[in-house]
């Protein structure tokens, strides 16, 4: 762009910039501001019309004004009126008082549009930049709007300049992420793709922000960017720095499009074609070796631009996680830069290897830096360092070295951050119960660590110590004799009190027989901490008390008194004095075999998720799991297995039938799973049956040993006439509008049920719809309850279940009758018989009509029944699966997917919801035990469908690869795009 003369200098603005500054207080300056809009005022107002650079010189003195924090009022049109000046310093003012000060809203927007719309259209170079800046800044949707489908054309019309180019593409980009319903390529696509082979370095650099971003949210459209983005990255890496002087940033041939290109990589699995293929991989490795060269300059400049490219090459390979080579290669190269004398490559070192610690590639070669990270744990300054650190031995430990990093972790403890002191207490915790072949030693480690940081070991740890020595005999003994000495120790955390009284007054009897721990002795060291406790504290060691009189009969009078005192039975707390009171009652009147039955041992707990893990996917922060979506996932685990986790609060330590839960109850954090034979709380009573155990009553749908759905398989004089048509009762009168389209969150509801069978599908103020399901081969029936959740009645109530499309040739649905009249509060139940003829991609729509207060209502949903609800599971050896996964090895037989994990990645969770795809999970088949496989047949009357399924997680970057392989090449590709929804 031509830059502004000496001729073109402002005298008057830069004599009224010189007496702002010159302003000795904020109340001369406010007064000198005042004189002059009342000056400009006036010449704006006056008779005498203004040239055009009068106009530029106020309206630059009123942009200045804002700038220092002043509201301006007027103005604007003469800044519009700059618009149409020839001059570019006018022109260029004028655009940038409307980019600062234009609201979107503004009456003005239509002259504004107009202008810009002639300066695109001049075909001036300058003029053309100059509105495509203006549309940039301001961005609002009226821009976008006017301008969406004009700027395409500009960007790719070959007789644009490589100038205007640039500012096209950073323009649609910024409307894009403003409005990206408004900017629709579709013809331009493949043309805006080819701005990759520009011979400008410059458009290609603006072009590929724009396609990244377009391929993030449209990957199947711009793939063909990678054999492009490949090809001219190879070229940028295989030149020399003298070749594109131009864009040569301190010898680092374009280190800027580098990025991009690698970043813009990232978009997309490794390439297909193995051409292309080959050519990217000879790329990275020449990244790699560079990275090996001297350095060419010692400016910090040339080293930043260097390893930007070297890191988000490591990026690309970690990504790709198929070449085992180039994996160890980028953790060796890693490993140099952990003692780099620069802390941000530490830093970006340490992050990228906690990525490679999770692939199987690369985690030995990563290990071999152990004693590196252990010593930049205790030694760096920078606490984001220490953390990262902390990070990596996490993410690299195994049975090999557990022990080691686990000890290591507890002497960081010491002296750690404290803002890092609960993430480290959870991942201690972690990977003490995660590699615990000994459990003595899991044990004292958390006795260890409770002992070294007690303030910041959360309830989740301490709980899921008791849940693991109640679950095992062998360390019951070890862990009371542990606590026992750990708690005479005569400064002792509240969290060891905790843990001791619980421990002790389950298993105080297996160390009872030393008289150095005998019964009285461990009611006396509890006791002596009793008064040191908090509320909930001091409720659990009442319950540990009462346990003792149950263990220890000859500490009965001393505990009663204990019970007996002011200070317990008339204890200003209600929840201490009604268990000192209960307690005291229930040790008085109970016989000895009452006292056993009531205090009996608590029963091994269910084994389920570690809620440790949960609290660590908390603290993680963005990206990570919500508490919300983890209890959902656990909801959706136990509806999948036939079974509800059951709670442990310290009252039922003591009695089943406490009537005031403590604030300590809950040990396990288990209360807040629903249990499957409960409603959503919002549904009061009305769904119970959809949960229940046993299938809701159906007579006439019995299912049996010798036939599953017999009236399916031979149907009655009745239901040939219900055939995806609804009921037709004569004593009512059915609306006679026409079916509503599918809801818009209809997808989103039919997705929630693609891992599960039950629940509820949909629920408003009015009605709510559950469904109750079971199929078995290329059968299947479902329940479904309409229940109004209002007091008035629903009249002409009918239902339509209809196969859109081809679907009907591939599905058939019988339905059973639904009563017309629903009364308040009321619900009823509708049967649906359903075969698969073959395979089908969309679902079938649910279409309810009924009058509320004489309005007719009037909705459709899509009905929950997809391909995979056909599966039946097939169990299969590692070599049986692998031989048949080479023989699925045909391109149309494989649908693979990357994507982001939009919920949390958690073991147990992933388990259930695969197991609740009705495929079967089978276990030590992959080489990495992080990966996740499947086998399964899905029936149909017409053939079977072979599935084989892996899922291979990522936690570090918080993404999946999940690859199909059907012998059915529709199946691949259905199956591939319900399950990416699930993970």
């Amino acid at each position: 762009m031509p830059a502004v003369s000496k001729g073109d200098g402002m005298r008057g603005l830069a004599v009224f910039i010189s007496d702002i500054r010159n302003c000795k207080s904020k109340e001369a300056e406010i007064k000198r501001i005042n004189k002059e809009l009342a000056n400009i005022r006036s010449k704006f107002k006056g008779d005498k019309a203004l040239d055009g650079y009068s106009k530029k010189k106020y309206v630059c003195k009123l942009l200045f004004i804002f700038l220092l924090g002043h509201d301006i009022d007027f103005g604007h049109m003469e800044a519009v009126n700059l618009l149409s000046s020839n001059k570019y310093t006018e022109k260029q003012i004028g655009y940038l008082f409307i980019s600062v000060l234009v609201n979107s809203n503004s009456e003005l927007i239509r002259l504004i549009n107009n202008a810009i719309k002639n300066d695109l259209s001049s075909r001036n170079p300058t003029f053309m930049c100059l509105a495509l800046h203006c549309i940039a800044n301001v961005g609002s949707r009226e821009m976008a709007e006017a301008f969406a489908s004009e700027i395409p054309r500009i960007l790719v019309a070959g007789d644009t300049m490589d100038s205007v180019k640039q500012s096209a593409a950073l323009c649609l980009l910024r409307l894009y992420k403003t409005s990206p319903d408004l900017v629709l390529m579709g013809e331009w696509t493949s043309r805006v793709v080819h701005l990759l082979n520009d011979q400008h370095m410059g458009v290609v650099t603006a072009a590929i922000s724009l396609i990244t971003c377009l391929s993030q949210k449209n990957p199947d459209e711009f793939k063909t960017c990678v054999s492009l983005a490949v090809s001219r990255l190879s070229r940028i890496v295989s030149s020399a720095s003298t070749d594109l002087q131009d864009y040569t940033y301190y010898f680092v041939p374009a280190p800027w499009l580098s990025c991009k290109l690698l970043r813009l990589l990232q978009c997309y699995p490794p390439p297909e074609d193995g051409a292309v293929k080959g050519r990217l991989v000879e790329c990275l490795e020449t990244i790699l070796n560079k990275a090996q060269e001297p350095p060419k300059s010692k400016k910090v400049q040339h080293s930043n631009a260097k390893n930007a490219i070297l890191f988000e090459a490591i990026s690309l390979i970690i990504h790709y996680d198929s070449e085992p080579n180039l994996l160890v290669r980028a953790c060796n190269q890693l490993g140099q830069f952990l003692q780099h004398r620069e802390t941000n490559l530490r830093y970006l070192a340490l992050e990228s290897m906690c990525t490679l610690a999770s692939s199987e590639f690369s985690h030995e070669a990563v290990k071999t830096h152990i004693e590196t990270v252990i010593n930049a744990l205790k030694t760096e300054r920078d606490v984001s360092v220490r953390q990262r650190a902390a990070d990596l031995l996490y993410a690299m430990c195994d049975r090999s070295n557990a022990k080691q990093i686990v000890a290591e972790m507890l002497s960081y403890l010491e002296t750690a951050d404290y803002s890092i002191r609960e993430e480290m207490v959870l991942k201690v915790a972690i990977l003490a119960e995660k590699y615990a072949v000994d459990y003595s030693w899991y044990v004292d480690t958390i006795l260890n660590l409770i002992r070294i940081a007690g303030d910041y070991v959360s309830e989740e740890v301490w709980y899921r110590v008791i849940q693991i020595v109640i679950n095992r005999d062998d360390v019951q003994g070890y862990a009371a004799k542990t606590v026992f000495e750990a708690l005479q120790a005569p400064a002792c955390h509240e969290n060891m009190v905790k843990v001791g009284g619980y421990i002790l007054g389950e298993f105080g009897n297996l160390i009872a027989g030393d008289p150095r721990s005998s019964p009285l002795v461990q009611f006396n060291l509890l006791h002596s901490k009793f008064h040191l406790c908090s509320v909930p504290t001091r409720a659990l060691l009442l319950s540990a008390y009462i346990k003792f009189i149950n263990l220890f009969p000859e500490t009965k009078a001393t505990i009663q008194e204990v019970l007996r005192s002011d200070s317990q039975i008339r204890n200003s707390d209600v929840e201490l004095q009604q268990r000192a009171v209960e307690y005291l009652k229930l040790s008085s009147i109970a016989s000895t075999d009452v006292l056993a039955t009531v205090l009996e041992e608590m029963p091994p707990f269910p084994e389920r998720e570690s809620s440790i893990l949960a609290k660590l996917k908390k603290k993680k922060g963005p990206g990570a799991v919500s508490v919300a979506e983890l209890e959902e996932g656990k909801r959706e685990g136990g509806e999948l297995n036939g079974g509800a986790d059951r709670g442990a609060d310290t009252g039922a330590m003591a009695t089943s039938n406490a009537s005031t839960p403590s604030p300590s109850a809950d040990l396990l954090g288990l209360r807040s799973v629903a249990p499957v034979g409960s409603a959503a709380p919002s549904t009061g009573s009305l769904l119970v049956d959809v949960f229940s155990e046993a299938g809701p009553a159906a007579p006439s749908a019995a299912v049996n040993d010798d036939g599953f759905l017999r009236d399916l398989e031979q149907p009655t004089e009745t239901s040939d006439s219900l055939l995806v048509e609804g009921p037709g009762d004569s004593d009512s009168t059915p609306p006679s509008e026409d079916p509503a389209p599918p809801l818009s969150e209809a997808d989103e509801l039919l997705n929630k049920f693609v891992c599960k069978n039950n629940g509820v599908l949909f629920e408003n103020q009015l009605l709510q719809i559950g469904i109750k399901s079971e199929y078995r081969q290329n059968l299947g029936r479902m329940y479904l309850f309409y229940g109004n959740k209002t007091s008035v009645q629903f009249a002409s109530f009918t239902t339509t279940v209809s196969c859109p499309g081809e679907l009907q040739s591939h599905l058939n649905v019988q339905t059973k009758p639904v009563e017309p009249l629903v009364e308040g509060g009321a619900q009823v139940q509708q049967v649906l018989n359903i075969e698969c003829l073959t395979d089908f991609c969309d679902a079938p729509l649910l279409n309810i009509k009924f009058r509320y207060g004489g309005a007719l209502q009037n909705l459709t949903l899509k009905l929950p029944v997809t391909i995979n609800k056909f599966f039946q599971p097939t169990e299969m050896t590692s070599h049986d699966f692998f031989q048949r996964w080479k023989q699925l090895s045909q391109p149309q037989q494989e649908a693979q997917k990357i994507f982001k994990a939009s919920h949390g990645m958690d073991t147990e969770v992933l388990k259930a919801k695969l197991l609740g795809l009705g495929s079967a999970l089978l276990d030590n088949v992959d080489p990495n035990p992080e990966n996740y496989v499947c086998a399964g047949v899905i029936q149909t009357k017409g053939q079977q469908v072979g599935c084989l399924l892996r899922l291979e997680p990522n936690a570090q970057a918080q993404m999946y690869r999940l690859t199909l392989r059907c012998s059915k090449e529709s199946v691949s590709r259905r199956l591939c795009e319900l399950l990416a929804e699930q993970f």
